[in-house]
């Protein structure tokens, strides 16, 4: 019951990010918050929000000065305008190839190092490249959120970059789906990346079906996902919890 009324919640009472007259613009329904995140609430009321970022070469960009330039960098730029009364700090720890299994086994020493209130999991595209079996991906996904949740940090699950070209190589949809639940299941959000690129795709804001060693579209989408993501954190803040006899009516 818990699961299908927050599905309703996320068609019906989702916030939506469309916005006017903004390069970084994805329409209502591509993004949406189901689920409060209560310790990134409560850090930003104590004035130290530390959040981590876990993920794979797709969380990065390379060349000199490729870290400032990635979408985590520019989450944590967009987190400090917004909020410039709270010390912020965003931890990336993006390495290449990694399946979720890979990346499960460090969030435990991560959480206990860091102890952040929030971990950005950006997981799927290594496990669909290697073919790895869809139920192996979502017990490496159960053990993870499990663990964040288990020492008090909230999380959000970051799918895989769309790109016309790999698409027709690559199955994703498993994997996507996949997330999509594992994100129901626990009550957590999904930052839907694939589907903020395949609009932004189809309605001409980045052509991202054109093979190029240029840097610059990389950076683009680079800042608009690192926006939209502050701009998701802030909003799941807003929400609260339903209560126990809410949920079971």
């Amino acid at each position: 019951m818990r699961i299908v009324l927050a599905l309703i919640g996320l068609l019906f009472a989702g916030a939506a990010f469309a916005q006017t007259d903004n390069p970084c613009q994805i329409a209502d329904g591509v993004l949406q918050v189901g689920f409060p995140l209560p310790h990134v609430a409560a850090a930003i009321e104590n004035k130290q929000l530390d959040i981590v970022v876990l993920g794979t070469r797709s969380s990065a960009l390379s060349g000199a000065g490729g870290a400032g330039r990635a979408y985590p960098a520019r989450f944590e730029a967009a987190l400090k305008e917004k909020l410039p009364d709270v010390a912020i700090r965003v931890i990336t720890y993006a390495k290449p190839r990694q399946t979720a299994q890979d990346m499960q086994k460090q969030i435990a020493p991560i959480l206990s190092r860091d102890r952040p209130a929030l971990i950005i999991w950006q997981t799927g595209t290594g496990d669909a490249i290697r073919g790895i079996d869809p139920d192996a991906f979502s017990a490496a996904l159960d053990e993870g959120v499990s663990a964040a949740q288990a020492a008090g940090s909230d999380i959000i699950l970051m799918n895989m970059q769309y790109s016309p070209r790999t698409e027709t190589m690559i199955t994703l949809t498993p994997y996507l789906d996949v997330m999509r639940f594992v994100a129901l299941q626990y009550e957590i959000n999904l930052f839907d990346r694939f589907a903020i690129m395949n609009y932004w795709n189809e309605i001409g804001t980045f052509d991202l079906s054109v093979a190029t060693k240029r840097t610059d579209l990389a950076e683009r989408v680079h800042y608009c996902i690192g926006r939209l993501l502050a701009e998701f954190v802030l909003e799941a803040t807003k929400l609260t919890a339903p209560n126990d006899e809410a949920t079971q009516q």
